[in-house]
């Protein structure tokens, strides 16, 4: 309880304390040092008008207002009503906090030799005469608790008047002055001579006890009749009274008890009150010794728990390891193919050169034939020999390898990463909402009636979970064949339409929910079929200024006479599918070409001048194909204003066929077709085309 006994001046145990009117403590000492002139703490206004004394204004000292009060009203407000309006003694002098007879206090208005005193604790202000701090009633109880508290702990008391710190230990207590004195200032202040030689000089311990039985006797009579005991107590002044005092006006009509009764009933609710207060007490040393268990069982469990998550963390790294080392695998799958494929290539380009330079040697030597006869026995068949093999050339050696040196695949690993991004932890046990904002949702809602599939593409929505605490979504598809989910989107919205999908195929669908305590639950699975016959147009953002597009995009010219490109709003990766053009216009000596494309094809030049496109190119009598600017398989037969030209992407065998008013169009074009193509077309100034979709093939295809 030290604390209790401690000054808030100068946080030191209490010396003659002294008690104010708001129930707080000080030294007799420090209430002196800390009383200043009454001009330096001006009354409010408040206590101006209404003879109280507040401590700092009625907006922060409760909001009381106390304008006109009776006398006898005042003196019935409880000890609760001036703590709480800031009121710390009322109209009447006499009855200052329940304490009579404290002659030099002062009410507003005051003059100006008055003194004031704020409390330290709640900054209270009491305003005094002269005499100042002297006037205020001491703290007995508070004392004599403090000497009991010195006696327990063999405190050594210390002397009163000593200017030094530390003060000297005390030697003496005078019974009359009631101070104590070390030596020196016992030689100096206490000479044992004059008056001061009948003083009577006892040791510290004993000149308190003495002092303490002197003031008990003295404390119970009162002070205005000499003789009396004080033995009741008035309910509504909150005094301890005489006999006498009863005759006294300022008590009649009030609630006058009997002394021992009340401290005896006081005393009685004090302990019930600690009772229960102990109570409390004793409950918050068990909760506190429950509280320092859970701290080892949280360290024992955090152990347990960091091993887990170890462990797991280990098992996904394995697993990756296990996956890299897989992945590996087929990237060397793919380099022994292409490997083989460049050998076989070679092999078959070195054993042409064999037979072409044996052709080569052998026409050299029969040029060097004199006799003309036999010369011309041969001439006919090597010159054909030498014709069919510079013509089929480039389709049995061809100047480009069949095999790309660089490798046509990607390590899709943003799904992993996502997902590593992701990892966290998530509430086992929801309950409360605060729980609920922590804890991983709960599986979204699909809405099957808001969900399509057109063209190529599919739109998914859902429905948020119920009581989740939601971050966003992530929608996943997989490949249309029933292979493996990938994430296709993430964010806030509940509704996504996904484009660029196989044609003719089932796509299965599926969303889950996340926030910062994890991912939650997917939702059950939606199938969506795309369309089985493509219908597309022109996309105009992807082609050149040049080209000009109809309304509907199926139509396009160019004014320019260089070659642009136009392609198509999608592209194909698997299945079949045909489209054709109808030549609109066609006043030129120009040749348009027809065929397939890569997203970032040359669109200056001729489709096939460069290897992102692969075309036919057509004029009124003949065609070729072409790409990488290599030209090959000349056809007979052109195109005229009002013909179709038909292109064939099969997917499912890899090749492109052309079709020239749905008759084929020499053999297949091209062949090893693997990625994603457009539909694409290039022309020059004199050319129209309008293109066609969603049609079937040509009914008479040779599917050898």
């Amino acid at each position: 309880m030290e604390e209790e006994l401690r000054c808030p001046a100068c946080k030191k145990l209490y010396n003659n304390p002294v008690l104010l009117p708001c129930y707080h403590a000080l030294c007799l000492n420090c209430a002196v040092h800390l009383q200043q002139p009454a001009s330096q703490n001006p009354p409010s206004n408040c206590a101006l008008n209404s003879g109280l004394e507040c401590a700092g204004g009625c907006e922060t000292s409760g909001g009381s207002e106390l304008s006109v009060i009776d006398y006898q009203e005042v003196d019935k407000l409880s000890i609760l009503s001036e703590t709480d309006s800031g009121v710390v003694c009322n109209s009447r002098p006499n009855s200052y906090v329940g304490t009579p007879h404290i002659q030099g206090l002062l009410f507003p208005p005051v003059v100006s030799s008055a003194l004031s005193l704020a409390c330290p604790l709640c900054q209270k202000i009491v305003y005094f005469d002269e005499s100042g701090a002297l006037n205020l009633p001491k703290y007995r109880a508070m004392q004599r608790i403090v000497d009991k508290y010195n006696e327990s702990r063999n405190f050594i008391l210390k002397c009163q008047l000593c200017e030094a710190e530390p003060a000297a230990d005390a030697v003496v207590l005078c019974e009359q002055c009631e101070i104590l004195y070390c030596e020196e200032c016992r030689e100096n202040c206490h000479p044992p001579r004059g008056p001061l030689a009948k003083h009577n000089l006892l040791s510290p311990l004993v000149g308190r006890a003495t002092l303490r039985t002197k003031a008990q006797d003295r404390d119970t009579q009162c002070s205005e009749h000499e003789n009396e005991t004080l033995s009741l107590y008035c309910m509504v002044c909150k005094v301890s009274l005489c006999p006498l005092c009863l005759q006294d006006t300022r008590h009649t009509s009030h609630d006058v008890q009997a002394v021992n009764t009340m401290c005896k009933a006081q005393k009685t609710e004090l302990s019930q009150n600690l009772q229960q207060l102990s109570e409390k007490a004793r409950s918050t040393t068990e909760c506190i010794q429950r509280l320092k268990g859970l701290t080892e069982k949280v360290n024992e469990n955090c152990a347990e728990f960091e091993e887990i998550v170890s462990a797991q963390c280990d098992a996904l790294v394995t697993a990756l390891q296990e996956r890299k080392k897989q992945l590996l695998d087929i990237v060397q799958q793919n380099k022994e193919m292409k490997l083989r494929a460049l050998k076989d290539q070679v092999s078959t380009c070195t054993s042409k050169l064999q037979h072409t330079t044996s052709l080569l040697q052998f026409c050299i030597e029969a040029l060097k034939e004199n006799d003309s006869a036999a010369f011309l026995q041969v001439g006919s068949m090597l010159i054909n020999r030498v014709a069919n093999v510079d013509i089929t050339w480039h389709k049995d050696v061809g100047a480009a390898s069949r095999i790309s040196h660089e490798f046509d695949l990607t390590l899709d690993d943003s799904a992993v990463l996502h997902a590593i991004e992701q990892l966290n932890f998530f509430q086992m046990k929801p309950g409360s909402q605060e729980e609920k904002l922590t804890s991983a949702p709960g599986a979204p809602v699909v809405i099957p009636e808001e969900c399509a599939a057109e063209n190529n593409s599919v739109t998914i929505a859902w429905q948020p979970p119920m009581n989740s605490c939601i971050e966003g979504y992530v929608l996943e598809l997989d490949d249309g064949m029933n292979g493996d989910f990938r994430e296709v989107y993430c964010g806030k919205e509940t509704i996504c339409t996904v484009d660029g999908l196989h044609f003719n195929a089932m796509y299965n669908a599926r969303v889950k929910a996340f926030n910062s305590s994890g991912e939650g639950e997917y939702s059950d699975l939606i199938g969506l079929q795309t369309a089985e016959v493509a219908w597309f147009t022109f996309d105009p953002s992807l082609g050149p200024s040049e080209l000009h597009f109809s309304e509907d995009n199926c139509t396009v010219v160019c004014e320019g006479y260089e070659h642009r490109v136009a392609l198509g709003s999608v592209g194909f990766s698997r299945g079949i599918h045909y489209w054709e053009f109808s030549i609109n216009r066609y006043d030129s000596d120009t040749d348009p070409s027809f065929g397939i494309a890569r997203i970032d094809v040359a669109k200056d030049q001729m489709l096939g001048k460069d290897d992102k496109g692969w075309s036919m190119y057509i004029d009124r009598q003949r065609s070729w194909f072409m790409h990488g600017s290599i030209h090959e398989q000349r056809c007979e037969g052109g195109i005229q204003p009002g013909y179709t030209v038909g292109v064939l992407l099969d997917l499912e065998r890899h090749q492109l066929s052309f079709f020239v008013n749905e008759e084929p169009q020499g053999p297949v074009a091209f062949q090893d077709l693997y990625g994603v193509f457009y539909p694409a077309v290039s022309l020059n100034r004199g050319v129209s085309v309008t293109l066609h979709t969603a049609i079937d093939p040509p009914s008479d295809i040779d599917d050898s």
